[in-house]
């Protein structure tokens, strides 16, 4: 089989959806293309003293608003092609939940497992040098955030490099996945897990398409399959769980595991960081193929991966009656034709994954306005909320008890208004795609795109380039 290009399988949904708008084709070649894209290279010293060249790219492909914002990955699949797909990927994604950033993409061509901690810093701190020199990077021009292979600890380098050449009042807002000590924000590390949790849970309440599908509407019982079990699949399986549904089977790299009764995903975490593996999990069947994992009966199934993992070679044997793209790109367009032709619902990664850039979006404000969420009124709610309840006591000769009177009257932290303005995204933007899907009768995929391509090209009008 040929290798399957990413940026193409982007642009071949784009032309799709690009049939039911209604602007010139030269608008549309230039939502499509990616603006900007820069390869970087550069030596890394080795702890051994031996030298390595490191391979860098940024892709920002999209400036109908600013900054632009993506994700850092490291990862030796990294190449231009990648980081412009995904960079596309973040522009549609952002459009798709209201959120005014241009979609850009970076990554180090490394397998972050055989460096050093002094060495990913070695390579992280001169990355974002580069970033710098190139104008890659800054709160108001483009900002970047953790990726498969990066976390809190490369976003604090970042940081802390882009600091001390541009000691701005802003600066903190140059990159967000920040520890909070740092600027970060509460209810990032989880977000795109999160919100995978909302836009299922979303999709599970559409009782006709739950009809359609052959299932009950609402997700309480619906087995579940998570491909990946880092970040985003770790967190997508725990909110699953926790939100009703039953996880049966994790899959890995190294390996998966599966039990038709259920899996406890908090447990098989801990597992894992004691045995660095999720194999072994006590109950559960080990099978050494892990795509196969994906093949056995289930009602969800989600890809929290990379790209390309689901094919046409392999979608015949998947049996899923819903797939949620919690990767970027998971399964290639032919695979999707053949699921919509089955009749299979196929939430999309450029909405369903959107929960990380969308807390991304809340930490950049809060970055930027200086104020931590709710510490201005989250006191004010309280005491208004009790004296409430207080004339309410005194009306009805009676008091609450204290554990109630103290939930009823608690204010929104941080971490709560976070979660309340992820929840509030991601349902509206599914409404709003799920209902461009029924108007022309279009599956969610190319509804999301279409949502985008009407936000973007809207964008470019007002700025006089395509009138």
């Amino acid at each position: 089989m040929s290798q399957i290009k990413f940026f193409e399988q982007v642009n071949k949904n784009f032309d799709r959806a690009a049939k039911y708008v209604k602007y010139k084709s030269g608008l549309l070649e230039q939502i499509k293309i990616c603006n900007t894209t820069c390869h970087f290279t550069f030596p890394l010293r080795k702890d051994d003293g031996s030298i390595e060249t490191i391979h860098a790219w940024r892709a920002q492909h999209s400036h109908h608003k600013l900054p632009t914002k993506g994700g850092i990955r490291y990862s030796l699949m990294v190449n231009e092609d990648e980081v412009q797909a995904l960079a596309a990927l973040m522009t549609y994604k952002c459009a798709v939940v209201d959120v005014p950033f241009g979609g850009a993409k970076g990554g180090v061509k490394i397998d972050s497992k055989k460096y050093s901690r002094d060495e990913l810093e070695r390579i992280t701190r001169r990355l974002t040098f580069e970033l710098i020199k190139k104008g890659f990077i800054g709160p108001d021009i483009d900002v970047p955030a953790p990726d498969y292979g990066t976390g809190a600890q490369e976003m604090a380098w970042i940081l802390d490099t882009f600091q001390a050449v541009n000691p701005s009042i802003n600066s903190e807002g140059c990159v967000t996945g920040k520890p909070i000590g740092l600027g970060g924000i509460r209810g990032r590390t989880e977000a795109t897990g999160r919100g995978v949790f909302f836009g299922v849970r979303e999709a599970c309440d559409q009782g006709d398409d739950m009809k359609a599908l052959g299932l009950s509407k609402g997700l309480d019982g619906k087995s579940v399959i998570v491909q990946g079990f880092g970040n985003v699949g770790y967190y997508s399986a725990k909110y699953l769980m926790e939100g009703g549904a039953n996880i049966i089977g994790v899959a890995e790299y190294d390996g998966a595991i599966y039990n038709a009764k259920g899996i406890d995903v908090e447990a098989l975490f801990k597992h894992r960081n004691e045995t660095g593996s999720i194999t072994g999990f006590n109950g559960a069947e080990n099978i050494k193929d892990s795509k196969s994992v994906m093949e056995r009966e289930c009602d969800i199934l989600v890809p929290a991966a990379l790209e390309n993992q689901i094919t046409i070679d392999n979608a015949p044997r998947i049996k899923a009656k819903i797939i949620a793209e919690a990767a970027n790109g998971p399964i290639t367009q032919d695979a999707h034709d053949f699921f919509k032709d089955r009749g299979a619902l196929i939430i999309p990664d450029n909405y369903l994954n959107a929960g990380g850039v969308t807390v991304s979006y809340f930490e950049w404000l809060r970055n930027l306005s200086h104020v931590r969420f709710g510490r201005m009124d989250q006191r004010f709610e309280e005491n208004s909320a009790r004296r409430m309840l207080q004339a309410i006591e005194a009306l009805v000769g009676d008091k609450f008890p204290v554990d109630t009177l103290s939930k009823l009257v608690q204010g929104a932290d941080e971490r709560k208004l976070v979660d309340s303005g992820l929840e509030d995204t991601m349902i509206t933007a599914y409404n709003e795609i799920n209902d461009i899907k029924n108007e022309h009768g279009i599956d969610l995929r190319t509804a999301a795109f279409v949502s985008a391509i009407n936000k973007v090209a809207i964008m470019y009008e007002k700025m006089g380039i395509f009138p």
